[in-house]
């Protein structure tokens, strides 16, 4: 499934996005005047290889969640089971990504790729468990290469079972104590920066534990040789729903669908998608910038520019979803703003 995704994966298409180019250049405003939003409209025309580009609605959520063997070296103050009490939390539609999506008219799943507890079959729940949490990435590799690949199917496979259930517009979200320790060792391995540069604080952890949390993170590095394919990447450092996260964005690419990024863990996912293909990036919106220094680091690697920023670090999808009506306007534009000639407005 992993090589069939990544082989489906095609360039942005040239001539639609040439059209769509030109198209701004005839609605009644000064070429240019809608600044990111005219560039966006321009790729996701690309992405979907039409002029105008669908509009990119409804969106569905995806909430990847699990567990992490390093909650063990103290690097979160939160347990380990509020994990499975916040999946819950999303299920019982009591979460913030909850109230944010009821706004936004989005769907929300929760995708249980790794949590370390069973969970009972509910609405809106994707039963995917690959194994019950991560083994400890300070101490050894966190998962298995098979594990990791796994993994990254499931999240093609989610990607594919949303589109074909109507969703114009992705959403990668997460959720799993401890998760910013392994997204951190993934972008400083995707990027080449340093461990302290991208470790940031995530749940508001104080001093002592966030140079613990740094001194972790580096030492799982030491086992990376520089060659590292992206699958041992993951394997040695990453979480579950990084990998799943990884293969949504894939499967988006794919299916030619935009994806909207999150915080600091969906950019982890992202940046493992772009080591395996890195064509997936013309799939991927940043909806926000997190307060997570990883987040901003990994963006910038992706070539990204977030389209809000309001100090955000919770996760779930929360940012991304505010960014939804901005990716929708954008491409509104190019379907109902009128052209010079047919509004009789005189150009310039």
């Amino acid at each position: 499934m992993m090589r069939e995704t990544l082989d489906a994966i095609r360039p942005l298409d040239a001539e639609a996005m040439s059209a769509a180019r030109a198209r701004h250049g005839r609605l009644t405003k000064p070429a240019g005047s809608l600044g990111t939003l005219e560039e966006l409209s321009i790729r996701l025309a690309g992405l979907a290889g039409v002029c105008p580009p669908p509009l990119p609605a409804p969106a569905a959520v995806a909430v990847f969640a699990g567990d992490h063997g390093v909650h063990a070296q103290r690097v979160s103050p939160w347990p380990q089971e509020v994990t499975v009490q916040m999946v819950a939390n999303y299920l019982a539609g009591g979460a913030v990504i909850n109230a944010f999506a009821r706004e936004v008219g989005a769907d929300v799943h929760v995708v249980d790729v790794g949590v370390a507890t069973e969970i009972d079959a509910a609405p809106g729940l994707i039963a995917a468990k690959v194994r019950p949490g991560t083994a400890d990435l300070a101490t050894g590799p966190a998962m298995t290469t098979d594990e990791a690949r796994t993994a990254i199917e499931t999240g093609i496979r989610v990607a594919g079972q949303l589109v074909d259930g109507g969703a114009k517009m992705l959403v990668a979200g997460d959720m799993g104590i401890a998760n910013t320790t392994p997204a951190a060792a993934l972008i400083a391995a995707f990027t080449g920066r340093d461990a302290g540069e991208v470790t940031g604080r995530g749940t508001g952890i104080d001093d002592d534990t966030h140079h613990r949390k740094i001194s972790v993170v580096r030492t799982a590095l030491r086992r990376l040789p520089p060659d590292a394919d992206p699958l041992r990447v993951l394997a040695e450092v990453g979480g579950l729903e990084h990998a799943a996260i990884a293969g949504f964005a894939l499967g988006a690419a794919a299916h030619r669908v935009p994806l909207i990024l999150d915080g600091v863990n969906a950019v982890a996912g992202a940046l493992a998608a772009a080591a395996l293909h890195p064509g997936v990036t013309a799939a991927l919106v940043a909806g926000h910038r997190s307060a997570e220094p990883g987040a901003t680091a990994g963006l910038a690697h992706l070539g990204l520019e977030p389209l809000i920023d309001l100090h955000m670090r919770l996760g779930e999808g929360t940012g991304a979803v505010l960014a939804l009506p901005i990716v929708s306007a954008a491409v509104r534009v190019l379907h109902d703003v009128a052209t010079f000639d047919s509004a009789g407005v005189t150009e310039k």
